[in-house]
């Protein structure tokens, strides 16, 4: 018993330095990670240092480009439509309060709201007495309106008789196409020369289907389009406009560009009405009044034909079906035949007027015409100085120097439709009214 007490003081000795080691170890670390976080804590108030920013730049630099490597291996191992093109999310489809684009709630479109919203005008310091009157309402204005309609009974195609010789129109056929040979033996193919069934409508600025006005139908000669021609080298539509007449105008196309006077279907017992009645619908809508038709389908008709334009003005006389709504007749060089049927026209319409303005290539017809209506005791007329008025017959001689390819913008005046529509705007008895005694755009052209 004596021995054993030593042993056991040895051995709380020994307990006592294993602990003692352990807690220094303990405190030894516990000081090793308070030291640094306290140092950290110190410079959280100061600014960094610009070395050590910069380094730390370039070392998340790389870490930046390790990881968009390492997420570009991970997409091209799955890269489907829906990872390349998310869904929007509500958030991307509309603006937020603080963007640019201004919300508003159903509230701001009540009535009281909406009246709060809008600006107050400024008190003016006085009030403007006015002493004219309210000025009456005026149509608002608008530009020429010229374009080109597809139609059913314009010219052609025709696939009808040649009245002349009572045969087939289209006389010719090689394979698949027909064609038409005319007088001087040359031949014109159906698709190329009796296709274009497109007419030219020109409805001026100024005009007024409310007021009395007139239709004037042009055909024009051989050799000559609806665009290069009648519009831009010959001026129809401008003269039409620069008249300052309340009309308008249809030109038909009639053979292509070709030497060839063919008349087509106003060849035919009311090629002419047909042809009118088609229009009156469609310049309706050109000038945007549906209601307007009955207007234009009742409206009175000029008939102007220049060169080869004589024959479907003659046969639209003859057979047209509607030659007392004809006020008048302008020829422009073209009394190359037919002299009957223009006479029959001018003894038996009294209450229109026609006029006749020649070169030497037609003046024998022009004097064998005139020969002829003095025979029937109608009056005729041989300068165009006078006013136009009902039952006048006017046969006009151009001199040298007047060619027969400027003749629609140069004959016994310049612009002789123009002046033609002026003489006739002058007679209230024609029923055609002058509504622009100035056209300000004519002027600038």
């Amino acid at each position: 018993m004596v021995g054993a007490v030593p042993k056991l003081r040895a051995d709380i000795r020994a307990d006592r330095t294993t602990s003692g080691a352990r807690g220094r170890a303990l405190r030894i670390a516990l000081i090793s990670a308070l030291v640094p976080l306290s140092l950290t804590l110190v410079q959280c108030g100061k600014a960094p240092n610009p070395a050590a920013l910069a380094a730390n730049s370039q070392a998340n630099v790389q870490t930046n480009v390790q990881v968009v490597a390492k997420t570009s291996q991970q997409v091209a191992s799955s890269d489907t439509f829906e990872d390349r093109f998310p869904a929007p999310q509500f958030r991307e489809r509309f603006p937020s309060a603080s963007e640019g684009f201004l919300q508003r709630q159903m509230s701001d479109f009540s009535p009281n709201r909406a009246v709060q919203q809008q600006p107050q005008p400024e008190q003016a310091p006085y009030k403007v007495a006015s002493l004219a009157p309210q000025a009456p309402y005026q149509r608002p204005p608008r530009e020429d309106l010229t374009t080109l309609v597809s139609m059913k009974s314009s010219a052609f195609p025709y696939f009808g008789n040649n009245p002349a010789s009572d045969t087939p129109f289209l006389n010719i056929s090689k394979g698949d196409r027909r064609g038409h040979r005319s007088y001087s033996g040359r031949v014109f193919w159906q698709d190329e020369t009796y296709s274009d069934n497109r007419v030219l409508m020109h409805v001026p600025e100024h005009f007024d289907v409310r007021k009395p006005g007139v239709i004037v139908v042009f055909f024009h000669g051989n050799g000559a389009t609806l665009e290069r021609d009648v519009r831009d080298r010959q001026l129809v539509p401008q003269q039409v406009t620069d008249s300052g007449a309340n009309a308008i105008l249809l030109a038909p196309q009639m053979a292509v560009d070709a030497a060839d006077s063919s008349a087509g279907k106003f060849w035919q017992a009311g090629g002419l009405k047909r042809f009118l009645d088609e229009s009156a619908n469609h310049l309706a809508r050109l000038t945007g009044d549906p209601n307007s038709a009955r207007a234009f389908a009742n409206m009175p008709i000029v008939i102007v034909g220049y060169s080869g334009g004589f024959l479907p003005t003659a046969w639209s006389l003859e057979v047209g079906g509607i030659s007392d709504r004809v006020r008048g007749v302008v020829l422009l060089d073209a009394v190359y035949g037919e002299m009957d049927k223009f006479a029959s026209w001018i003894e038996s319409h009294r209450s229109g007027f026609f006029v006749s303005s020649y070169t030497h290539y037609t003046a024998r017809r022009d004097r064998e015409l005139m020969s002829t209506l003095r025979q029937k005791g109608i009056a005729v007329s041989e300068d165009m100085d006078g006013p136009l008025r009902p039952g006048s017959v006017v046969f006009v001689e151009t001199g040298d120097g007047i060619t027969h390819r400027d003749y629609v913008t140069r004959a016994w005046t310049r612009d002789p439709l123009k002046d033609v529509l002026v003489k006739m705007s002058a007679t209230p008895s024609l029923a055609l009214t002058r509504v622009a005694s100035t056209n300000p755009s004519a002027s600038n052209r």
